[in-house]
C-alpha cells in the first residue's frame, strides 16, 4: 500500500540522514519512478523533506526533524525484537521488523538488532519430526481472520464453509478457531486442513467476540471428552514418572500400597483408548476395573503370546491395535476397532 511506502520512506530518510532515489526503490522493492513519486507526496503532504541536487545530494529533512515511536524502552523494544525475530520468515513482518529498526531511536537499534538475532529455533525435534508450524495455508486462514473473510475448508473428503474468527496455539500445535452457518463454534488443526478457498463473502464475527475466551470454552469441551472415562489401577512406583508424562492432568495418584506399588485413577476419551494405553506397561500395571477393561487386556495378552510364541496355540480372535499416546485403538469382543482421534467434539 501507498501508506505503508510513505511511512517506510520516511523512516528511511530519518535512520540515514540523506537517501537518493535509487537506494529508496532498492530498499522498498520499488521503481525508482514510483520512488521518486512517493518522496514527492511527502513534501506535498507537508512532511519537511527536501531534496538537493548534485554530487553528494539526496532527500532529507529539514533541519534535522525527526520522527520516532515514543513510549518505547530498551527492554520493551529487546522483548519485541526477540519474540519477532525466529518469526520473520514472513514477508511481512520482516518488513515491520526493518520499519520498527528505523523507527526506534538510535541509540537503542544496535539493541534490538541483537535481540533479533538472539533466539534460533530449530523445527524439527529429537526424533526427527518436524514441528507444526500452522502448515501452507496458515498465512491464507491469518488474512481471512484479519480480512474478515469467510473460506471454504477441504478437511479429507468433506468440506466445510466457516467464519474464520482467530488463531489459537495449543502444546505446539496451530488450530483454527472458526463459527459455523449454525452458530456452533469450533477449532480445525491446521495440519489436517487440506487446502483453503476464500469465498469472497463476509465473515460473521459475534458482536463481543472473545478469542482467548472463546479458545478456553473450546479447550475445556476438549478436556471433558478427554476424560469421559476412567480406569482404576495400580502400578509400581517406579513407572510412575511414565505414567504422569502419558496422562498428565489426566491422572490422579492414590494411596501408597505395600509391596512399592501406588494405586491410580487414569481418564481417557474412551475405554479403548486407556487400555492400550496401559498395555504397553505390561505387569508393572494392573487394572482393577471397570471389569470390561480387564477383559480387554486379558484379550491382548493372549493375542500377544499367540503371536509371539510359538508354543502357545490358543486361538484369539482380539484384533491387534496401534498403541499410541493420542490414538490408541483397542477391539472389543465383536471384533469392531474402536479408536480415539486427536480431534473431537467440534474440535477437527
Amino acid at each position: 500500500m501507498k501508506a505503508d511506502r510513505l511511512v517506510a520512506a520516511l523512516l528511511l530518510i530519518q535512520a540515514r540522514g540523506r537517501v537518493t532515489v535509487r537506494e529508496v526503490a532498492r530498499e522498498l522493492e520499488v521503481s525508482e519512478r514510483t520512488a521518486r513519486r512517493d518522496l514527492e507526496a511527502l513534501a506535498t503532504a507537508g512532511v519537511p523533506v527536501y531534496s538537493q541536487r548534485g554530487r553528494g545530494g539526496g532527500w532529507s529533512l529539514v533541519g534535522g526533524a525527526r520522527t520516532d515511536l515514543t513510549g518505547f524502552t530498551s527492554r520493551e523494544i529487546g522483548a519485541l525484537f526477540l519474540a519477532a525475530g525466529p518469526l520473520s520468515a514472513s514477508p511481512e513482518l520482516r518488513s515491520a521488523l526493518r520499519k520498527l529498526t528505523r523507527a526506534v531511536p538510535a541509540p537503542m537499534r544496535p539493541h534490538a538488532e541483537a535481540a533479533a538475532r538472539a533466539v534460533a529455533v530449530d523445527p524439527v525435534d529429537w526424533s526427527r519430526t518436524e514441528a507444526d508450524t500452522g502448515g501452507p495455508h496458515r498465512h491464507v486462514l491469518e488474512r481471512a481472520v484479519l480480512d474478515g473473510e469467510r473460506v471454504r475448508l477441504g478437511l479429507g473428503a468433506t468440506e466445510r464453509t466457516v467464519h474464520p474468527l482467530g488463531l489459537a496455539a495449543k502444546a505446539g500445535r496451530w488450530y483454527l478457531v472458526a463459527g459455523t452457518d449454525e452458530g456452533t463454534l469450533c477449532a480445525y488443526r491446521l495440519s489436517r486442513i487440506a487446502r483453503v478457498e476464500p469465498t469472497g463473502q463476509p465473515a460473521i464475527r459475534p458482536e463481543g467476540f472473545d478469542l482467548a475466551a472463546a479458545w478456553r470454552e473450546l479447550v475445556a469441551r476438549e478436556e471433558r471428552r478427554m476424560a469421559a472415562v476412567t480406569v482404576h489401577a495400580r502400578a509400581t512406583s517406579d513407572v510412575l514418572p511414565s505414567l504422569r508424562r502419558l496422562f498428565g492432568g489426566r491422572l490422579r495418584v492414590g494411596a501408597e500400597l505395600p509391596g512399592d506399588k501406588v494405586e491410580f485413577i487414569a481418564a481417557g476419551s474412551s475405554l479403548p483408548a486407556l487400555v492400550g494405553q496401559l498395555a504397553g506397561f505390561g505387569g508393572q500395571v494392573e487394572v482393577l476395573g471397570p471389569p470390561e477393561a480387564r477383559r480387554s487386556l486379558a484379550r491382548l495378552g493372549r493375542a500377544l503370546s499367540s503371536a509371539h510364541d510359538s508354543e502357545y496355540h490358543e486361538e484369539s480372535h482380539f484384533l491387534l491395535g496401534t498403541y499410541y499416546s493420542e490414538d490408541a485403538s483397542v477391539a472389543d469382543g465383536t471384533g469392531e476397532t474402536a479408536s480415539t482421534a486427536h480431534a473431537t467434539a467440534r474440535t477437527t
